[in-house]
Formats: structure tokens, sequence, C-alpha cells
């Protein structure tokens, strides 16, 4: 099979790993080719907002694994192929050259045992960095239940590295993919939650020390593969940034591909909605500071589809508005639909000077059609009168549900 054939193949059985973005790296270049912060390109954010474009692919699509929701699972008729580490690397720098991208997503089916395909990727992006001097966003998968010393090798030659755990919990797990656990997971991603704490504190101390995974790891979940309920999804997500430090867990609306008693009907559209409504939760925990079991509790288990996760916590509990602007701490601010982290900072920055107006607020970045309900300035009500919670879901609520045409 020549290099097209097999790029066809394996460019098209990455599409369903999400898990791709790349912020948070600083990685210098020395005089090599590739800069993975110098421009603004296409597929993916860094941590500041630019766009830029990965070759996101596979190494390989012949997995030893059967897992029921996958593509590329073992019992699946469809044509397989596998790169040389020389083949992938060369394809890279190529494709770099011609301006078509300027990082790696690298990702792969477990090819003859977790070792193996560990050894393999490391190949891969060791001829990156040392033969062809390659200094651009690199992402690398983990493969669980690989030699810790592998994963470590790994480690110090990519930016950015994911162990996907799939499902929520082990039952599900156990149900979909049976030759994986969640503890073997966890493992790889407490090892480079170790490492790469440990190579910060001796960067403070070295000034030279190699850098481990300077983007840090991230994580990709299945939406709809299974019957969990968004509280048991957000739940375990909130744990993971909590016990392994990630940078982002990643949700994914399962596509029907496979036919199976366990899995959704083949006709079955994915839930993108819902999809959607995850990562404004996601989003809320990371930096708005609320829990799981706010935003869906064991009476309302799953998120609202018709208004998003902020403005459904804030007409579950009236108790807490209308808030007043100018006497309102930052926590109580981002809690108010429409009030974001730096319109809230330059709320409490202009109240230094002068008690903020509603006039104010809306130059201060305030959504105001949204937070018009939920606060007082200087004691007046924006809204001109007081609602209540069934009427400012009628008003805010869009008249259909939101619907997206197409994953790809």
């Amino acid at each position: 099979m020549d290099i097209l054939a097999k790029l066809g193949i394996l460019a098209n059985a990455a599409k369903y790993d999400v898990s791709c973005a790349s912020s948070g790296v600083s990685r210098k270049n020395q005089g090599g080719i590739g800069n993975s912060k110098s421009f603004g390109i296409c597929h993916t954010w860094t941590s500041d907002g630019r766009c830029i474009s990965l070759l996101k692919i596979l190494l390989s699509n012949d997995c030893i694994y059967d897992c029921r929701y996958c593509v590329n699972r073992r019992s699946n008729d469809i044509p397989r192929a596998s790169f040389t580490p020389r083949e992938l690397a060369e394809l890279t720098i190529q494709f770099y050259r011609r301006n078509y991208i300027e990082g790696l997503f690298l990702s792969t089916a477990v090819e003859r045992s977790p070792d193996y395909t560990m050894e393999k990727m490391i190949t891969v992006l060791r001829l990156l960095r040392e033969d062809y001097e390659f200094n651009g966003y690199i992402h690398a998968k983990v493969i669980p239940g690989a030699d810790p010393l592998l994963v470590y090798s790994a480690g110090l030659l990519a930016d950015r590295m994911s162990v996907n755990i799939e499902q929520p919990t082990e039952e599900s797990l156990r149900l979909l993919a049976p030759q994986k656990s969640l503890p073997k997971m966890f493992a790889s991603m407490q090892q480079l939650k170790e490492e790469i704490q440990a190579h910060k504190e001796a960067r403070r101390r070295f000034r030279h020390a190699p850098r481990f995974v300077p983007a840090g790891q991230s994580t990709q979940m299945i939406i709809g593969a299974t019957p969990d309920s968004d509280l048991t999804i957000l739940r375990t997500t909130q744990t993971l940034y909590q016990k392994f430090g990630l940078k982002r867990v990643y949700y994914s609306a399962y596509v029907p591909v496979n036919q199976d008693s366990h899995l959704p009907a083949l006709t079955a559209s994915p839930p993108l909605l819902r999809e959607h409504r995850l990562y404004q939760s996601d989003w809320l925990m990371r930096f708005y500071h609320f829990k799981a079991e706010e935003l869906v509790d064991p009476q309302h288990p799953n998120l609202e589809t018709d208004i998003d996760p902020k403005m459904a916590w804030a007409l579950r509990h009236p108790e807490f508005f209308p808030v007043e602007v100018n006497r309102a701490s930052y926590e109580e601010l981002l809690r108010v639909p429409g009030i974001g982290p730096k319109s809230a900072r330059r709320i409490i920055s202009q109240r230094r000077v002068a008690a903020v107006s509603v006039d104010q607020l809306k130059k201060l970045g305030v959504v105001f059609k949204r937070a018009q309900y939920f606060v007082t300035c200087k004691g007046v009500c924006p809204a001109k009168k007081t609602l209540d919670p069934a009427a400012i879901r009628r008003i805010v609520a869009p008249e259909s549900p939101i619907t997206q045409l197409s994953l790809f």
C-alpha cells in the first residue's frame, strides 16, 4: 500500500478523536524548523485563542482490542493500514514544508501490544525532534498498560499527552470495552501528573532541566454510547481535574458506526447539543467556580437543552438574586448569567472609582439582555420589573430546540 492510500485510511480513522487542542505550549525554535506559536492557522486553538492546524492521524488502525463503539475494532471488516515511523515522520515534514500544518496530533490503535505501540510512537517523535529538528507542536497519545519508562520517554518529546478514558465509569467501560480498565488509565494519568510536577520543580532550580509534557495532559469521554447521566459525567470530570490536574476534558458525541445491542441504532443522531451543554458546564467548573453538583443533581441528573447550564442554575435558585453589582463579591458576580470573569473584574475595577450604572454595564462587557433580570444597579432593576423564573425562562429560551446539522 502506498503512502497516499495509507493517509486516506488513517486520517479518516482519526476524525473521531476530538482531544487535540494545543493550549499551554511555549516551545522555542532553537534553529530547527517548525514553531508552535508563530503563525495563526486553523483546526485547533492555542491558549491565547489563536487557531492553528495539526496533522491529525493514526499511526495504525490495526487494533488488538474489540471495543464495541470503535470503528477500528478488531472484528470490523475494514481496510487496515499502518505507517512505519519513517513514513509518518517524513509525511509530517512534507506537510509542514507545504504550509499545510504546523504540528502533529498522533494517535493510534493498539498494534500487537501496548509496549510495541508506544515504542513505535516514540520512534516517530524521535525522528521528528532529532533527525528533522522539528520544533512544532506535538500531541501524542498514551497507551494505557505500556511500560512507565516508555511513557516517560514519550513525555520528553511531546508537548501534550492524553489518556482517553472513553467512558465515565468502570461499569460502562467494562460493557463497551472489556479489554480496557479505568485503573490502568488512571495509573498513566497519575504518572504524567507526577512527572510534570517533578520537571517543573527541577526547572525552577536548574535552568536547562528537560521539559516534560509542557502543555499538560488531557482526556476524552464518549457521550451518548451508554445511559450514563450528565451528573455521572460531570462528577467524573470534576474528579479528573482535581486528582490529576488535567488541562482539558473533551466530550465526543457518539457517532453510530457499529451495529450492537448495547449501542444506539445506526440511524440515531449524535447528541451534539448535549455535547455542547457539557462543554458549557465544563467551562463553568473551570473558570466560574461551579461544582458539578450545582449544575446537575439527583433531581435534575441531565442538563437542560433549551437553556444553557448557568441560566438553568440561576432559574432554579431565585434566592440568590437579584445581585447588587456595586456590592457583590467577584464570586457572586460570576454566578450572574451574562457576566463572565472579564466583565466581573471590570465591574470591580470600575466601582473603585464610581458606582456602576445601568448604562455602564453594557460598556463593561456584560451581556445585558441576560443579566438584566438578575442584577440591580444602585438599587434599581435594569429590567424595570421583577419577573418570576417561569417568565424569565419564556423570554430567554428559544422557541425551538437548538440543532446542529453535521458533525464533520
